[in-house]
């Protein structure tokens, strides 16, 4: 006699539900509704300021317009030949690299028919940095952007995205490296306390080419930039570095990933952030992909936080995922701590007042990654800005205008 199930079909065991941890396999599309509305409970959301956040993702027409929330001061582009026409939706080469991964960067796809090209011409060096100057034009102003970088075979430039102003922005970057291209990139959140930014940066890199990307961060009342880049070619090689500075209510967020996919890649993450004021929050979730056939690869990530004061909150989580076992070295790292009393003490017991060797402390701790740059006059517009922000902690400096 053979056995009959006899359960209800509505009382059937559902397959159960598995959800997406692996960076890599996250979907892509470029149809917002293929994402719906994040609820928090996502992997890639749940550390995230959604209430902030909540104006990006609305897939409408702004009564402002979506190109009107942000001024781009491009006559430096323009100038130097570097500035090509206006790139559409299907025009190369944009989406060459470029697949959103949440309904924010396909919601900014989707609503920015025109791309800002810069073209780094082939052979040849930028000797002055290239910095695009992008200005929010109110709080309550909505924009929302693609900008395509693309350093062309041989050619070597240092590029800035410097952002300041108010607005609600939603920014996707799409970065191209050719093959034995050197380009630093840098972006730059100086943003009044109102705004938000959410920013997509996706990078490729080719054979024997060399990516620095740096994502430093200040200002902004949310700011969530997520950065990947894919080591593509033979010999890449990729810098991933970050500085943030999180003040009383401000939400600072990154989610990393590097991709080691061609043969004898090199890459290095370093991120480092600082938090001071109740409610101040940084988020950093590092992600490092060794291909299967990324034989040679040797790659390291890490990152390090220091609280200042009770009150504030840093996430860190780094992963590093290995598909073979042919490879010169690779590991992570995370901490977070307060001042290291020994470093306080050593510093005092040679004269330095409190208040002079914890300023001393957090200095000698950022500037690292500035120091990282290469450019001197943005290394010291930063380091100044980090003293602005340790005044502003102690009182000694007026807050963030809002709405400015």
């Amino acid at each position: 006699m053979t056995a009959t199930d006899t359960t209800p079909a509505h009382l059937a065991a559902a397959e159960p539900f598995v959800p997406i941890q692996t960076r890599s396999e996250r979907p892509t599309s470029f149809d917002p509704a293929d994402f719906g509305r994040p609820t928090g409970r996502e992997v890639n959301w749940r550390l995230s300021d959604l209430k902030r956040l909540a104006p990006l993702l609305v897939d409408e027409e702004t009564e402002s317009g979506d190109d009107l929330g942000i001024d781009y001061d491009v006559d430096a582009l323009v100038e130097r030949g570097l500035l090509v026409e206006s790139t559409g939706h299907d025009v190369a080469p944009r989406g060459e690299v470029f697949r959103p991964e949440d309904a924010i960067s396909a919601i900014a796809w989707k609503r920015c028919p025109n791309a800002l090209h810069i073209r780094l011409p082939e052979g040849q060096e930028q000797a002055e940095p290239i910095i695009v100057r992008l200005r929010g034009t109110g709080a309550e102003r909505h924009a929302n952007a693609h900008i395509v970088v693309e350093a062309m075979p041989g050619s070597v430039a240092t590029v800035v995205l410097h952002h300041a102003g108010s607005a609600q922005y939603a920014q996707n970057l799409e970065v191209i490296v050719r093959d034995g291209a050197r380009l630093t990139l840098i972006s730059v959140q100086d943003w009044e306390d109102d705004a938000v930014h959410a920013a997509a940066h996706q990078a490729v890199v080719g054979e024997g080419a060399f990516l620095k990307h740096m994502v430093v961060s200040f200002g902004g009342g949310v700011v969530r930039v997520n950065p990947s880049v894919r080591l593509a070619g033979h010999r890449a090689e990729g810098e991933m570095y970050g500085l943030s500075f999180a003040d009383s209510g401000q939400h600072i967020e990154s989610q990393v990933f590097l991709f080691h996919e061609g043969v004898e890649t090199r890459g290095d993450v370093l991120y480092k952030g600082a938090l001071q004021g109740e409610g101040a929050r940084s988020v950093w979730v590092g992600d490092v992909l060794i291909g299967k056939g990324a034989t040679g690869t040797d790659s390291y990530e890490k990152n390090q936080n220091l609280v200042l004061t009770d009150g504030a909150r840093a996430d860190s989580i780094p992963n590093l995922e290995i598909q073979t076992g042919d490879i010169a070295g690779a590991g992570h790292a995370s901490a977070t701590g307060r001042f290291d009393d020994e470093q306080l003490f050593y510093l005092q017991s040679r004269g330095i007042e409190e208040e002079e060797a914890r300023r001393l402390v957090v200095i000698g701790f950022l500037m690292e990654i500035v120091q990282k740059i290469g450019v001197p006059e943005i290394e010291e517009r930063l380091a100044e800005a980090i003293e602005e922000e340790l005044r502003r902690g102690a009182g000694l400096a007026p807050a963030r205008k809002a709405g400015a």
